[in-house]
């Protein structure tokens, strides 16, 4: 893993648009049947709140199995979806989104510290936006100490996820060299961010100044979101790839039961 220049968080999401200009058909259809299957385990009774946020590393293999794909001049095809469900993955995935949605709820239920528990009810949905409850709490400082406690763990989640399926570790030692690796790259990440956030707005700007902001306005930005959170994922392989190397080849054809 080495030090990579800030410059670098750029050439990282240019190269994700080049990706996807290979294969945008292929792409956008793996993305609306990953968003089929949120919709169908969202309607799992009991689980159906977490269990989405829980797959997010399972399912997110896939578009990453997908770049590689496209590099190696394959087609792109939505039986990919299920990738993350093949062993020896499939359990050390799921077991990270555990962790993940266990951080999660660590750094929001922390915040009650500074705020009473206020954010905390806005977040878990017993309480709306305009709840006087928010008026009265420091909901400011709560979300600041959430953001202070989770970017550290999700420094550790960033390049767990292909880590325990392509290079076959453990999560543990996925989370510690991904955590470490955006720590020795983190001006690189910085402008990464920086930039995915400056076209995410000046694109919906665009779009209300063609449009207004009409219903319109609203469909278009629908597609829109798909493509740019595709764009996204390609530009994430793009830093997996210059930080890790290439994919090797990966074995796991074993569909967990």
């Amino acid at each position: 893993m080495e030090k990579l220049p800030a410059s670098t968080g750029w050439l990282w999401v240019k190269q994700g648009f080049g990706l996807f200009r290979q294969q945008p058909g292929g792409l956008s259809t793996l993305f609306l049947g990953y968003m089929f299957c949120m919709l169908a385990v969202s309607i799992v009774p009991l689980l159906g709140q977490i269990l989405p946020v829980i797959l997010v590393p399972v399912f997110s293999v896939a578009f990453l199995q997908a770049c590689n794909h496209i590099e190696q001049g394959k087609r792109v095809f939505p039986n990919l979806l299920l990738s993350g469900f093949r062993k020896p993955a499939f359990p050390m995935l799921f077991a990270l989104g555990l962790l993940y949605i266990s951080m999660a709820v660590l750094a929001i239920g922390a915040s009650s510290l500074v705020d009473g528990g206020a954010f905390w009810q806005l977040m878990t949905g017993q309480i709306d936006g305009q709840s006087e409850l928010l008026k009265e709490a420091d909901v400011g400082a709560a979300i600041l100490l959430t953001i202070a406690l989770y970017v550290p763990a999700a420094m550790g989640f960033c390049f767990a996820a292909p880590l325990i399926y392509w290079q076959k570790m453990s999560v543990g030692k996925a989370v510690f060299f991904s955590f470490f690796a955006v720590l020795r790259s983190l001006k690189a990440f910085a402008v990464f961010a920086l930039t995915w956030f400056a076209i995410t707005v000046v694109a919906s700007q665009i779009l209300f100044m063609v449009f207004g902001r009409s219903q319109l306005a609203m469909q278009f930005m629908v597609p829109l979101s798909v493509i740019l959170t595709v764009i996204m994922h390609c530009s994430f392989y793009a830093s997996y790839r210059q930080l890790f190397g290439a994919p090797q080849g990966v074995s796991l054809d074993k569909p967990a039961p």
